[in-house]
């Protein structure tokens, strides 16, 4: 699914933040209007930008515009689009979608061997903020759930708590989903400036990988990342926020996947949920697929035994992007169609599966990379 296009842009200084439409004649103070071919017609300047697939043409001259843009068809009535001074369109927020996410920033504090986003070591926080404090304001008031994302979102510091604040503000009634390695939370400040805010639609998704700290530190590429991480867990503990601990599923993370469960029932029993999940076969996996790849058919019998002993216990557990196909049937129940819209695929033989509305399917990516166990049910 295209999230991003270009063309060439005219008479913009900096980025333009705004809602696509096709209507010329909207009332919307934030429009930014989509003309595929007939430009005469238009009265551009009640608009904040003007995106068209036609050349230049002399009706645009002195208004802030994208043209020559390949295909805009991937924008719906009421999407959010982020249009810079290169000519740049990226998608912010779908209304079509229940998979929206914010990214905070790219950089981060890890450099996990099983990355799908790798970081860049550069200052794009103060650049992303202000485009997100332009679009939260402007997202539909009923949006059910976003997620923020990096990078480690709490890299941004001062403006971490003020985006929080802002969606807060805006979407009082929206689940917000932080993804965060929680390491930042190890400096009892950050966790009572956080508990503060009392935000009780906020979830914080954080990895566990291992109960052994070497392992741990060993899989985010990072010093003391294990100990950090459990300290800013049980800070956060302290401080009421709702916590979601997340295991990606790989040979690194597999042997020790019984013992993690049982650290995870006696050292955080506070987690509100634990997710197992399917690797991705991105960013930096491919690079490291050497360390990393064990058919997912393979380590089904710890997979299991990890599942249902947290789930004896009275937690919550589910298990993403893994095929149910590939899963023993009692497993089921904790399958999640956990693929974000915009990266699920499926196989060729899928189309035949009698479960395949049940199914997750696959990361986009994963094509390339997947169980060998895959079979369609007839």
């Amino acid at each position: 699914m295209l999230l991003r296009t270009k063309g060439t842009s005219l008479n913009i200084q900096d980025f333009i933040v705004g809602r696509v439409t096709r209507d010329p004649h909207t009332r919307d103070n934030n429009a930014i209007l989509i003309c595929d071919e007939q430009l005469q017609d238009i009265n551009a300047d009640r608009f904040n930008c003007i995106l068209t697939s036609s050349n230049q043409d002399g009706k645009l001259n002195g208004y802030p515009a994208v043209y020559k843009v390949p295909s805009l068809d991937h924008l719906f009535e009421g999407d959010l689009v982020a249009v810079g001074n290169d000519g740049n369109i990226k998608t912010l927020y779908r209304v079509n979608s229940f998979h929206n996410t914010i990214l905070a920033t790219e950089r981060c504090n890890s450099n996990c061997l099983m990355c799908s986003q790798p970081p860049r070591n550069r200052n794009d926080i103060p650049t992303l903020y202000s485009i997100y404090e332009k679009a939260i304001p402007m997202i539909p008031k009923d949006c059910p759930e976003l997620c923020i994302s990096g990078g480690e979102p709490t890299l941004m510091g001062e403006l971490f708590f003020q985006m929080l604040g802002n969606i807060k503000h805006n979407l009082p009634d929206t689940e917000i989903h932080l993804l965060t390695n929680g390491r930042s939370f190890a400096w009892p400040a950050m966790a009572e400036r956080l508990g503060a805010l009392e935000y009780d639609r906020l979830m914080l998704g954080i990895p566990v990988y291992s109960d052994y700290y070497q392992v741990h530190d060993y899989i985010v590429q990072a010093c003391d990342a294990f100990n950090q991480t459990i300290v800013g867990l049980h800070n956060l503990a302290r401080h009421n926020q709702r916590i979601e601990i997340r295991v990606v599923l790989h040979q690194q993370s597999i042997p020790r996947l019984t013992r993690l469960a049982r650290y995870i029932y006696k050292n955080l029993p506070f987690a509100e949920h634990v997710t197992f999940m399917g690797l991705e076969y991105v960013g930096y996996t491919p690079h490291n697929i050497e360390k990393l790849w064990i058919d997912p058919h393979d380590y089904m019998n710890e997979l299991g035994e990890a599942v249902e002993f947290l789930a004896g216990q009275g937690m919550h557990v589910s298990i993403y992007n893994t095929q149910l196909c590939v899963l023993p049937e009692q497993l089921w129940k904790y399958a999640r169609k956990s693929i974000s819209d915009w990266k699920q695929s499926y196989l060729p033989e899928c189309s035949r599966c009698t479960k395949l509305s049940d199914c997750g399917g696959l990361f986009t990516w994963n094509l390339k990379k997947h169980s060998e166990h895959i079979r369609p049910f007839e």
